[in-house]
């Protein structure tokens, strides 16, 4: 081969390698994390219904007694400032409820999208308990069941910033089957007061068909940031940030686009950081091992699954088991909660489909 010859194959390989350095491979990349490892996951302690026979674990709250709560979902935990931590749980039944054998809330009365409680409860070994909670329907649905309107309103993440706080929500045309369903579209309420009223902020808003249909928030260093998927359990997770006094202008959040970095050239460019299929995600930053760890359903793994990151932006390091639906059937949510950031356990929210309720668990995190 001669000179030229030579000259001329190194400019194509040179080419080909700037054109492809986005693929530079995800999976080689993957392979240079040592990803976090979780450990002994048990289940710590009823967090809303009523206790089941041959249940040994606490019910601090005996919701159904208390707050005319016997069955609910989700449990979206985030840190509301002032030693204060608020969980929003989604479909909601009163104190007639009786778990069926097919799951669900099935006949029970007084349904609500959603509802809200609030604790300084900050020792979680032996459960939450709520100081108070807000019993009505927070996020306002008309409940049109027939899929022409609004069929329920649920909660997907929330976060303190700028001083007040917000939960995302994604409101539902119609359920479909399991693991699938439709959203009009997804927004904002926001409180002033510490969670007690609440109100549409209408200047953030997702179609329906969106990318961050569902999201789950993070902070960090003044930015929150939000990873998205489309409605149901079967997208890909996306990436988009704001700065904390910024998320009221939708205008200014940026997504994450690969190779261009972080851009507002719109959601329609941002590129998925984790493959499909994703559902209701959950996202913190956890200091003691300088990582960011997300947490998920993964119908393919048939559980909730953990990935953790160097960079939120990625690679993220191969979904491993965080907790097998064979061990608790219908399970699903895992959403972590804010006392996660402070050590080298996790601790997050389950929900099962039946008993249609939420259980706290915990699992051990290490290299």
């Amino acid at each position: 081969m001669n000179y030229l010859s030579c000259f001329k194959l190194l400019c194509c390989c040179s080419a080909s390698l700037l054109s492809n350095c986005f693929l530079v491979s995800a999976q080689d990349q993957r392979k240079e994390l040592s990803p976090l490892k979780s450990s002994a996951v048990k289940r710590l302690a009823r967090v809303t219904g009523k206790t089941l026979p041959g249940e040994l674990f606490p019910n601090p709250n005996q919701t159904d007694v208390k707050y005319d709560l016997g069955g609910t979902d989700l449990g979206i935990a985030w840190d509301m400032g002032k030693g204060r931590t608020g969980y929003f749980f989604g479909d909601s039944y009163g104190a007639d409820f009786k778990p069926v054998k097919e799951g669900g809330p099935g006949n029970s009365g007084n349904w609500r999208s959603n509802v809200l409680g609030i604790s300084t409860d900050h020792y979680l070994d032996d459960g939450i308990t709520f100081d108070t909670l807000i019993s009505r329907q927070v996020i306002y649905s008309p409940h049109i069941t027939d899929g022409t309107g609004s069929h329920t309103a649920i909660p997907t993440a929330a976060v303190h910033a700028g001083g007040k706080d917000y939960v995302h929500y994604m409101d539902i045309r119609k359920w479909g089957r399991p693991g699938r369903w439709e959203a009009n579209f997804s927004a904002l309420y926001e409180s002033s007061d510490g969670g007690i009223s609440w109100k549409a902020r209408p200047e953030v808003r997702f179609d329906g068909k969106s990318n961050f249909a569902q999201v789950g928030y993070a902070k960090k260093k003044g930015y929150v940031y939000m990873a998205g998927t489309a409605s149901g359990r079967g997208g890909a997770i996306y990436l988009a940030r704001f700065r904390q006094g910024k998320i009221l202008n939708q205008d200014a959040y940026e997504y994450w686009c690969g190779n261009s970095g972080w851009t507002r050239a719109g959601e329609a460019n941002a590129v998925p950081i984790i493959e499909a299929p994703a559902g209701e995600l959950s996202m913190m930053w956890l200091p003691a091992f300088k990582r960011w760890v997300i947490t998920y359903v993964d119908e393919h793994r048939h559980g909730l699954v953990i990935r953790d990151a160097k960079q939120v932006t990625g690679p993220w390091s191969e979904a491993r088991i965080l907790v097998r639906s064979s061990d608790y059937p219908g399970l699903y949510g895992s959403y972590i909660h804010p006392a996660s950031a402070n050590g080298r356990s996790l601790y997050f929210l389950m929900s099962m489909w039946y008993p249609y309720n939420v259980f706290l668990m915990k699992a051990e995190l290490g290299m």
